[in-house]
């Protein structure tokens, strides 16, 4: 078995999912390069960073990170398109992995009760077969030991995608909305609301505004990338 799987290996090897060159078994899908390249913002122990700026006024967050930059032809962007479009939820898994390790050491986010993942339309979801962030939510859950909790907050309408839009287009021309199925669940629980990348912040806020039905809730925000 073992002899036909260094077989396989040398006739179809495993490729980073960044550069597409050969990398090892043990390379978690991306090359040590490429890690090294991988620009990480380092958000989570400071308080008033970019992302929690970007809420300020909108909605009152505890807290509030991001684990990668985002830029356009770019590693990270690269990642989020072969998470999404090309089937490869290992990298969630990965990213989750470095998150709840960040998050495992910060002070800021001790109190997490909860980690809900920001969901897909039901038709989206039946096409793209699974939601990019199950895994990367899923692991940290695992790893910080606290519910993942996917199945009460539903989104019940969806714009078509907004990843060409210009900015202010796609701040005009959001309608997302979200319902929550069974809110005293989330009765004075600490939520951690994940998403893959924060471009205006919209998706989060109608996020945020499905639960004002619920009693004494609080609620912070860990995003596997930001756009700068």
């Amino acid at each position: 078995m073992i002899f036909l799987e260094e077989l396989f290996s040398v006739f179809f090897p495993e490729t980073c999912l960044c550069c597409s060159q050969p990398i090892s078994k043990n390379s978690h899908s991306i090359c040590l390069s490429c890690r090294h390249e991988l620009p990480f913002t380092n958000y989570t122990d400071h308080k008033a960073n970019k992302v929690e700026k970007s809420f300020y006024g909108r909605i009152p967050l505890e807290a509030a990170t991001a684990l990668l930059h985002f830029q356009k032809k770019g590693p990270v962007q690269t990642l989020m398109h072969q998470l999404k479009y090309r089937g490869q939820q290992k990298i969630g898994t990965l990213l989750g992995i470095w998150m709840a390790e960040s998050l495992r050491n910060s002070e800021r986010f001790k109190t997490i009760d909860c980690i809900v993942p920001v969901p897909l339309h039901k038709k989206r979801l039946k096409k793209r077969g699974y939601n990019q962030l199950t895994k990367f939510g899923e692991t940290m859950a695992k790893t910080l030991d606290i519910p993942y909790m996917a199945d009460n907050l539903i989104r019940i309408k969806s714009t078509a995608t907004q990843t060409r839009k210009f900015r202010m287009e796609r701040w005009s021309n959001v309608t997302t909305k979200f319902y929550i199925k069974k809110p005293h669940v989330f009765e004075n629980k600490h939520i951690l609301l994940v998403d893959d990348i924060i471009t205006t912040g919209a998706t989060v806020e109608a996020c945020f505004n499905a639960f004002q039905h619920v009693n004494q809730f609080k609620m912070s925000l860990a995003t596997m990338s930001y756009t700068k």
